[in-house]
């Protein structure tokens, strides 16, 4: 008997058709699922777009709520008496037109600010208004006024412009910022971005902070900071205490990015009450001072002075008409050192800083008692504080 070897298929079977190639049955099985994927998918969208329409459908039943809580009316109840003294500058620079041969006013920049009083005053940052030619302040309901500077205090970073309003202007109530509390509620209200009139909430999360001013010849002290929403633009603008009395002017964000990152920084209102009407009666501040000019810290050590080294006295100042003697040189060119100021009025200074503080506590005209170092020994000199820029 004999067998037939017959090779073993190693390919699919397939279909035979009349007049058609081969097609293998796992290709003719995709197709297929292809189909019918692409069918069901058509099929659900249409479904999803049509979902369960019905006719006579209605909107729901609102469901009423209960009372503001005290603190939501508190709230409202503060912007609505608030916001109408916040005002919105615009800044404008000065461009000539090298073709037309024309000099024309552009916008340079935006912030906050508000009203100190009804005869127009407006209270801003001093760098809100650096190196602007002019400015326009906006307010709650949309006029707009130009203003004129009447003074700026770029150390304190605090500005003061004077529009004409053909309205009555609300000025804020003046608080204190001697008895603020680190955890008591503040509010903000300026134009971040240029958003007018918006209200951020938050706490004073530290009191007594030291920041830079705008030229960094002098740091801001006792600065208020605040986790309320400041955003740039809301420099120059308002920051109240829950009773809607101004305590502070928004001056300063911490952030990398620009943007709030929860530490912002406001000016305490006691400042600002000092410096402003100063600025509107003279155009700048005076401070109490000495007319001496001191050395620097470095200096004052390096010299081995103890506390700070009077360097020059001003011919016929305060410091001066006290006997205050200054360093000098003798005859074969060395350094004879002037008086050290250790103290004011039994108040310890180290540093120059110290010197300052203690000195803007003080007003022209006071008699303040110094401690100063002369030839080794301790005298006390009497000197009545002039006015200097």
């Amino acid at each position: 008997m004999s067998y037939d070897l017959v090779p073993r298929r190693t390919t699919p079977p397939v279909l035979r058709r009349t007049g058609s190639p081969l097609v293998p049955l796992t290709t003719l099985a995709l197709a297929l699922g292809v189909a019918i994927g692409v069918l069901s998918f058509y099929l659900s969208s249409a479904r999803w777009h049509e979902g369960s329409r019905s006719e006579g459908a209605t909107p729901r039943a609102i469901t009423p709520r209960g009372d503001l809580t005290q603190l939501e009316k508190t709230n409202i109840d503060l912007y609505k008496r608030s916001r109408p003294s916040v005002v919105h500058i615009t800044t404008l620079t000065t461009r000539s037109d090298s073709l037309r041969l024309n000099v024309q006013q552009v916008p340079e920049g935006t912030g906050s600010g508000f009203v100190w009083d009804e005869d127009g005053h407006i209270i801003t940052n001093y760098h809100v208004i650096q190196g602007a030619s002019a400015a326009r302040v906006t307010l709650s309901d949309q006029t707009t006024y130009s203003a004129r500077l009447v003074g700026a205090a770029p150390d304190k970073d605090l500005a003061v412009l004077k529009i004409e309003a053909s309205i009555k202007l609300t000025p804020l109530d003046i608080g204190t910022s001697e008895d603020l509390q680190v955890g008591q509620m503040v509010y903000a209200i300026g134009n971040p971005f240029g958003l007018d009139q918006t209200f951020t909430t938050g706490v004073v999360s530290a009191l007594g902070r030291e920041i830079d001013s705008p030229r960094k010849r002098a740091p801001l002290k006792n600065v208020i900071q605040t986790d309320a929403a400041i955003n740039p633009g809301n420099s120059g603008g308002p920051l109240l205490d829950s009773s809607g009395r101004l305590i502070g002017v928004n001056t300063a964000i911490y952030s990398p990015s620009g943007s709030s990152s929860g530490i912002g920084f406001a000016i305490p209102v006691d400042e600002v009450n000092r410096v402003v009407p100063q600025l509107i009666a003279h155009g700048k501040i005076t401070r109490p001072g000495l007319g001496v000019q001191v050395a620097t810290d470095q200096i004052g050590r390096q010299l081995g002075a103890e506390g700070v080294l009077v360097m020059q006295t001003v011919p016929d100042s305060p410091a001066a008409r006290a006997g205050l003697r200054p360093t000098r040189k003798d005859r074969e060119g060395r350094i004879v050192l002037g008086d050290s100021i250790v103290a004011i009025d039994g108040k310890a200074i180290k540093k120059a800083n110290d010197l300052f503080s203690l000195l803007e506590k003080h007003a022209v005209g006071d008699t303040v008692k110094l401690e100063v170092v002369r030839e080794e020994k301790r005298v006390e000199v009497e000197v009545a504080l002039g006015a200097v820029e």
